[in-house]
């Protein structure tokens, strides 16, 4: 605000930007599982889980989103979507990809958060 609009705010009798905003907090739940050393097989289906012990009061996003991660770049595979984060877990199926030990998943909510690596194997693709 420039100090004329901030001036008239007051004077005016105006509430400041955001005035009446609930506060919301970021959630960055920690990655449980799969966790290093894992070991998933092409087409398996998985719990991905996450703690939610120390989840803030209101949250910026409830829906979560998982991607999976090959290396340092995240895939456009969308394991599990549109489920509530504060679960603390959800099932996914492991896709078919050039099997490898450098995979991890993205848990997005509000923030995006990222499991330790771990291997997928199978048949080549």
């Amino acid at each position: 605000l420039t100090f004329l609009a901030a001036w008239a705010q007051l004077a005016l009798g105006a509430p400041a930007l955001g005035a009446g905003v609930e506060r919301r907090d970021v959630f960055v739940p920690p990655v449980l599982y799969p966790h290093a050393g894992t070991v998933w097989n092409k087409g398996e289906r998985h719990n991905v889980t996450w703690d939610t012990s120390h989840a803030p009061v209101n949250i910026t996003n409830r829906r979560g989103r998982i991607l999976l991660r090959k290396d340092d770049l995240t895939t456009p595979l969308v394991l599990a979507a549109d489920f509530d984060i504060l679960k603390g877990r959800t099932e996914v199926t492991v896709p078919w990809v050039i099997p490898g030990s450098d995979y991890s998943l993205v848990l997005f909510g509000d923030s995006g958060n990222f499991s330790p690596q771990f291997t997928i194997k199978g048949p080549a693709v």
